[in-house]
Parts: C-alpha cells; structure tokens; sequence
C-alpha cells in the first residue's frame, strides 16, 4: 500500500495543482464555516456568564441571537462548499473512465484474439463510483474538520486554556490508533475489491458457456467454483469488519473519551475559576462542533479513504495480466482469425465400426420463445437411429440450433417428448449427461489449463496418452499440439483463435465416452479441409452423430438430412431431397446434381436406410436467406 501512495501521490498533486481556483474558493467557503464553529461555544459561554447568571437576560439573548446569526451563515457557506465540490469531483470521474475505456480498447487492439475482461464492467459501473464517492466524501469532511476542529480549538483556548489539558491528550490518543488501522483496512479493502473482480469475471465467463456447462452436465463443478469465489469475497468482507470494529474504538477513545473527562474534571475547573458558562461552552464546541467533525472524519478515511486509495491503484494500473482463475470457460473473442490447417493428407480411411450408438425419438415435439411466440417446431416427429450420421440444413434463424439444444436437453418442449435409448432426454435421475451425450456449439469453450486437463474434461476416467493422440491425429488437432509444446502445456484461451478452440473442443468430444455426439456449426471457423479431416473422424468414431451444417460438403457426407424449411421438415437422402425440395436445391446453389451426386453418402454406415419423418415447422418469421453455398 506505501508503494501504492507513493505512485499515485504525484499524479494527486498535479490534479490538484490544475483546479487551484476550486480549491481557494472551497477554502474561502471552509473559513466562513469556522467562524460559526467558533461562535457557536463562544456565544453560549457568553450568555450564560455575561447575560442569564448576571440578570441580564438582554444580553444572554443577544448573544445566543448571534449565535443563531452564525448558524445561518455556516447553511448559507455550506451550500457554496457543495457547489465547488461538483467542480472538483466530477473531472476525477471522468478521468478515471476515460482511463478505463483507453486501456481496454488499447488491449482489444493490441490482442484481438483475447478473451473479453468482464472485470471491465466492475470497474467502469461500480469502482469509479466508488471513487467518486470517495473521492467527494473526502473532500468534504477533510475540509470540514480542519477548519471546525481550528475554530473549535481556537473557541476553547479563548475561554480556558486548561481545557486543552483535558480534550487534547484522549484526541490525540483515539486518532492515533485510527491511524494505526488505515493500513491494515487498507488492504483487506484490497482483497474484498480483488475478490469481487474474480467474481463478476467468473460470472462472466459462465454466462458465455453457459450453453456448454448445461449440454456437458458440469453444472455442479461450475457452481462449486462460483460458491467458492463468493466465499473469498464474504470472506474478505469479514476480515474487514474486523478492523471496522477496532476503528470503532479508536471513535470511542477520540469521541467520548474528552466529553466523560470534562464532565469528571468540572468540580476541578471551577476551583480553578473556570466558570460555569465556559464548562457549557467547552461542552458545545465538543458535542457540536468537534467531534462531529472527528466522528466524520474517521468514518470517512476508514472506509472511504482506504477504498479510494485502492481503487485508484486498481483503475490506474495497467497490469497487462490475465485473471488468475483456474479452469474456467473463457469467452470468445469475435475477431479471431479462422485457423489455417495444414494440408497434411487425411489418414486413409479405416474400417467402419457397427452402429452402436444410442437412438434418439422426437414424438410431437413443439417449441416456442415464450408464450405468445410462434413456434419454432411443431409437431415434429423424428427418428435417428443407432449408429446414423445425420446433418440439419435450413436458411438461417429457421431452428436447427433450438433442435440440438432440444435434443441435448438445454431446452425441454412445450408440448411433446424426446427420448435417447428410449429414456427422457431430462429424466431427473439416471446417468451423468455428460456420459451420454456431447454438445459442442458454434462457439467453442476452452478454459485455462493444461492442454491434457482441457481434452480430459469429458472424460471421468481419465485417458491414456495413446488416446489422446488418437483422437488429436483424428481430428487435426495434432499440428496445434505440437505447436504447443505437447499435452501438458498450459494454454490461455484469450491467446487461441476461434478455430484452434474449435479444434480442442472437437477433441475433448472425439476422446469423451459420450455415444451420442452433436456439432452445432461446430466447425464453421475451419477451412474445407479441416472440416473433412474433423467430420470424418466422428463419421468413422462409434456412436451417433447429428450436425447442424455450415457446408453443403457436410450434408452431401451424410446417411440422412433433415431440411427444415419453416413450414416443414422433410429429412432424406442427398439425392432424394434434390429432386423433391426446390429450397434445398436454392441451398445446394450451384452445385450440379450429378457431380453431388458422386459424393453422396461418403461416410454413410452400412445397414442404414432412409426413415421417414412427419411434422410441421411454423416460423414464418424466420430469415430464408441460405446459410450453405457452395465450397470454394
């Protein structure tokens, strides 16, 4: 914290140096105050002395008038104070935000591939409020008890020099102890802002991967981790009580201390020919003026001025540091390049294993956004059998996002059931989802951690090294392993594109136990290539496989294809839905029937055969601009 002051002292005094005029008029404003500081103990003294015990009542209230003449001038000075406060505070505010904006776009320029720091939003909505606050509250009572405790001391040194024997000692005393804890709270006020950052950033992050969290059943150990983070934060909030609780006595021993003393020493004061109107008097200045200002005074550098010193060396630090959390889902950056794969020749292709994968059923099933909405499915009845590659193709925003997210049991049907091997897709009790079935979305999720820990974390057994290099070869990833450093590597999210995060995730999912695999768009920042080599390695993995497309290659690699077209689903062969869909040909775009035809069911398993599928699809509304084309 001394390294703290000492780099943010000189950046105080130049800000300060540049509003010297707000500061003189503040302090012309602060001297007005102090002579109704001094009035008020003064006056009193006099009226009691001088007026009302020497029969002269005109006096007593003449005086007690003036008194009352000061108080009014200290409301009217008090609003001037408030005036020139705004000119003083409102630039530090803009200031800091300005700081804040600068540095998070400097480093989104400098690192456009870097994971978003939610701990922004902390810092621009709640921690340069808090130095503003701070930084006014300071100002305020710092101004007000140095020119009340001057008045106040000044009054007291008038009547009777004796009573500076009596308050000075226990106010000295109390304001050192106060000053004892300033460092202590300071830094358990560091720790609780810490902790609160860590938090929002966590938040953060969960709520980008939510959809992964849910899909991969990791629901528990991500809340574990959320409970975790906010029992430091409550837990820094409890250490700082703590030493809001010793500052409390430092007010005690600073506050109260003086008045029980000038009560106890009275009988003494008046032999000493201290008079009555001057004990009353002294009395005022105390509980009126003086410790007023003392009790503000403390309470205002204990909290706000530890949290404002911390604060600003938060806001004006530029750590160029990564949130130091342990396996959390990172967000992904929006303008990450695609990675390019290198144009290793695919492995030839290996044997076909049976279909042993689980069936998925759709009966009836209907979805809508909320209770007004048109529904994005309607009765749609859906058979995927054991073992089959199927692909969902259909013009942008038509539903084949909501189908995965039905089917991996994100979203539950209005009206209709989903079953896997003939069990309820939510069923409240049974075997971890994540052992059943994997989800991975357009935006793929990896956390910060080794490179074996992220390909591991479907797999609650655990993985040999043989089978992690099985399935990284498989699915391409292996040029990136190597590029790393091997398994073992710690990687930073923020450091990875979107495609070499796609080709982790599609990884972790080849190497998990799961049967049932879904892909949605989950190789759309991988070149042709890429994708190949990825689709045929879950074509060729045991278990069923169900991707929403992002080339029309994808589909033409099918057994089945599900076209949903907003009025209905027809699901069929390549060929088939070519002759029969005037909306699949618009898709298909310039491909020639014949040449499409050649490859046809390229990754098709043996013994399966065309199903049918009946239903309706309702979202007139949606976009039927096609969202496949023809490869390049």
């Amino acid at each position: 914290m001394k390294t703290s002051t000492a780099r943010l002292a000189p950046r105080a005094m130049r800000f300060l140096r540049r509003r010297t005029r707000v500061l003189l008029l503040l302090a012309g404003w602060s001297l007005l105050e102090s002579a109704h500081t001094f009035l008020g103990g003064y006056g009193v003294a006099k009226a009691l002395d001088d007026g009302f015990l020497t029969g002269h009542t005109d006096v007593g209230l003449a005086w007690l008038a003036v008194t009352a003449l000061a108080v009014v001038i200290g409301g009217l000075a008090g609003r001037g104070v408030f005036r020139g406060l705004a000119d003083l505070v409102e630039p530090l505010r803009d200031s800091l935000v300005r700081q804040v904006v600068a540095r998070s776009l400097t480093q989104a320029v400098a690192k456009p591939a870097q994971a978003a720091d939610s701990a922004v939003i902390s810092r621009l909505t709640n921690q340069t409020e808090i130095a503003r606050d701070s930084f006014a509250g300071l100002v305020l009572v710092a101004r007000s008890f140095f020119f009340t405790a001057a008045g106040a001391l000044l009054g007291l040194l008038s009547l009777a020099p004796q009573l500076l024997l009596i308050v000075v000692p226990p106010l000295i005393a109390g304001l050192l102890l106060f000053l004892a804890t300033l460092r202590p709270m300071a830094a358990r006020q560091r720790a609780f802002l810490e902790a609160d950052e860590a938090l929002s950033t966590r938040f953060g992050a969960v709520a980008e991967g939510l959809r992964d969290v849910v899909a991969c059943g990791a629901q528990e150990q991500t809340a574990a981790r959320a409970y975790g983070l906010i029992e430091d934060e409550a837990r820094a909030a409890r250490h700082l009580a703590g030493w809001s609780a010793v500052r409390c006595l430092a007010l005690g021993l600073a506050g109260q201390l003086p008045i029980l003393l000038l009560l106890v020493t009275a009988p003494w004061l008046l032999r000493q020919g201290v008079t009555a109107g001057v004990v009353l008097g002294a009395l005022t200045y105390l509980t009126q003026s003086l410790l007023p200002a003392l009790h503000t005074l403390m309470n205002a550098l204990g909290s706000a001025g530890t949290r404002l010193l911390v604060v600003l060396d938060r806001l004006t630090t530029d750590s160029g540091q990564e949130p130091a959390t342990t396996a959390h889902f990172a967000p992904t950056a929006t303008h990450s390049a695609p990675t390019t794969t290198p144009t290793t020749p695919a492995p030839a292709p290996v044997a076909h294993t049976p279909p042993n994968g689980p069936r998925v059923d759709l009966r009836a099933v209907t979805f809508a956004y909320g209770p007004g909405a048109q529904p994005v499915l309607h009765d749609l009845d859906l058979t995927v059998q054991p073992g089959e590659h199927l692909v969902v193709v259909g013009p942008s925003g038509i539903g084949k996002s909501t189908l995965t997210a039905l089917i991996a049991g994100l979203l539950a049907p209005d009206h209709g059931e989903i079953r896997i091997d003939g069990r309820p897709v939510r069923a409240p009790s049974g075997p971890d989802p994540s052992l059943q079935r994997v989800l991975i979305p357009q935006q793929a999720y990896v956390f910060s951690g080794t490179l074996r820990e992220n390909l591991l974390y479907l797999c609650p057994d655990g993985a040999s090294t043989s089978a992690l290099e099985s399935s990284s070869e498989a699915v391409g990833l292996g040029p990136l392993v190597h590029r790393l450093g091997g398994f073992d590597t710690r990687i930073a999210p923020g450091s990875l594109s979107q495609g070499e995060r796609q080709l982790i995730a599609l990884g972790r999912a080849h190497l998990s136990p799961a049967p049932l695999i879904l892909l949605d768009e989950a190789t759309c920042h991988l070149d042709p290539a890429a994708e190949l080599r990825a689709e045929r390695a879950f074509a060729d993995r045991p278990g069923t496989l169900i991707i929403v497309a992002h080339r029309i290659a994808s589909a033409r690699r099918a057994d089945r294809i599900l076209l949903l077209d907003g009025t209905r689903a027809t699901c069929d062969t390549h060929d088939e839905l070519l002759a029969r869909s005037a909306l699949y040909r618009d898709l298909a775009g310039s491909w020639h029937p014949q040449a499409l035809g050649r490859g046809q069911g390229l990754f098709r398993k043996p013994g399966l055969k065309p199903v049918a599928l009946t239903g309706q699809l309702h979202n007139p509304s949606a976009s039927m601009r096609p969202t496949l084309g023809p490869e390049s």
